[in-house]
């Protein structure tokens, strides 16, 4: 990963590879989006919200979260490492629609131990912005 900024993010170069795994680079994937870009779709919003996670952008994970579930104070563990992403499912969440889901497993490294997420989340559109509502049971 790239340097860490003021923020405490480890902050990938424009031309790493993006930690989502959708095969471009930062800079053309998730870097905008964690920069304040719109997400065209719930797929990249969720690419994007696990980016943050594997970076740890406090500010977009909670940009991108619905009013309605977003926790009053998010703390990411430094001890946690996301190593990769697999999409399994999308339904709905494009251009034309205003809810999504995406099922998905994220995996990760905590305390040297492996282990997986696996989940399917719902999105909506807020106010014309994809938001992450809320995992479906």
């Amino acid at each position: 990963m790239g340097t860490v900024n003021r923020r405490r993010i480890r902050v990938p170069s424009a031309d790493s590879p993006c930690p989502c795994g959708r095969g471009v680079s930062f800079g053309e994937c998730c870097g905008p989006l964690l920069g304040g870009a719109e997400a065209p779709t719930a797929e990249r919003l969720m690419r994007s919200r696990y980016t943050a996670f594997a970076v740890g952008d406090v500010e977009h994970l909670n940009r991108t979260w619905h009013p309605a579930g977003r926790p009053t104070r998010l703390e990411l563990d430094p001890e946690q490492r996301w190593t990769g992403l697999e999409v399994l499912r999308t339904t709905g969440g494009g251009f034309l629609h205003t809810e999504g889901t995406v099922e998905f497993r994220a995996h990760y490294t905590y305390d040297g131990v492996e282990d997986t997420l696996h989940e399917h989340s719902r999105f909506v559109r807020e106010d014309g912005r994809w938001v992450y509502l809320d995992a479906l049971d």
